[in-house]
């Protein structure tokens, strides 16, 4: 069976209502979630787990963004049930990950090669149970009903028949563009603010880092189409970049303690000593990573901000 394609970005018109951008940017990234299930399901292809991963982050991104038109007691119980379904969704991933990446890092190239076969089997393991949690979950009544209501809501725009303020429901007319420029400027700002020491910032810190520029990324490709479309293309690009080496140094991040989950129990020297190789070689690519930040992250908070010249 063929994979679902990756599609590209919603893409809205400048000449959109707050509300109607709402409505494009949810309808876009749910049809998403409901192409990548069966693959996620499925398990015909990793690619599955992360795209549902990516559009659930979206939809939950979208409705923070659109927080200052739309009031929290209308969206927060949607955005519960898609934290719910990430749930299962995140640790498959992790598992995935590491054994697509983070084993074949290191594969063949230490002499624990009775170590490396062991850790290979036992994440294998994990992650058949994994997937067997997250074939639960989508088999679960309570996620049913969640995807046919929540498709439901958007086709009629339940956010807009309850009840609401009078000024609310105007906002939710105005133009698109004015209040994309208020979010691309405060997420700018914000992200500006928190990577401004990089060279001290601690792990956590840099995580935090990678947290806000993801946010700010998911709104520069939800209003991309509104603004000049090679200077928002040349924006995201060092945007892509940054956010992609502080997505290694991440997955680096999160190895022990999903190596901690896998070797609980386990008194397996071969596989204890293979373990710690490979957080020591991962260490030693992340640091170098680390070194690597500093000149993407200077060239992309000295990029103009697209938004500003409208």
């Amino acid at each position: 069976m063929a994979l679902p394609s990756i599609r590209k970005p919603v893409v809205l018109s400048p000449g959109q209502s707050v509300n109607e951008a709402f409505d494009a940017i949810l309808r876009h990234n749910f049809d998403d979630v409901l192409h990548w299930v069966p693959v996620a399901y499925n398990r015909e292809d990793i690619e599955g787990v992360h795209q549902v991963r990516v559009s659930l982050r979206r939809l939950r991104s979208a409705i923070t963004i659109f927080r200052k038109a739309i009031p929290r007691a209308i969206t927060d119980p949607w955005n519960e049930e898609m934290r719910w379904v990430a749930s299962e969704f995140g640790p498959t991933r992790d598992l995935d990950v590491f054994i697509s990446e983070g084993l074949e890092s290191l594969t063949g190239k230490t002499p624990l090669q009775e170590g490396e076969k062991k850790l290979r089997l036992l994440a294998v393991q994990h992650q058949d149970a994994a997937y067997e949690r997250l074939r639960q979950l989508l088999d679960s009544d309570r996620y049913k009903t969640f995807a046919t209501h929540f498709d439901q809501w958007i086709k009629v725009r339940g956010w807009f028949q309850v009840d609401m303020p009078s000024d609310t429901r105007a906002y939710l007319g105005t133009s698109v563009v004015h209040y994309a420029k208020r979010v691309l400027g405060k997420r700018m700002s914000v992200a500006l603010a928190v990577g401004a020491d990089l060279e001290s910032m601690s792990d956590e810190e840099l995580h935090q880092l990678r947290i806000e520029c993801k946010k700010l990324r998911y709104a520069t490709e939800f209003f991309s189409a509104l603004f000049n479309p090679r200077e928002m293309a040349e924006f995201t690009l060092q945007l892509k970049e940054v956010q992609g080496l502080l997505g290694i140094m991440n997955d680096v991040a999160v190895m022990p303690r999903l190596l901690e989950g896998l070797l609980k129990g386990v008194q397996d020297p071969e596989l204890h000593s293979f373990a710690g190789a490979l957080i020591g070689w991962r260490s030693y690519q992340s640091a170098n990573i680390r070194k690597q930040l500093a000149g993407p992250w200077k060239t992309f908070s000295k990029t103009a901000s697209p938004w500003r010249k409208r």
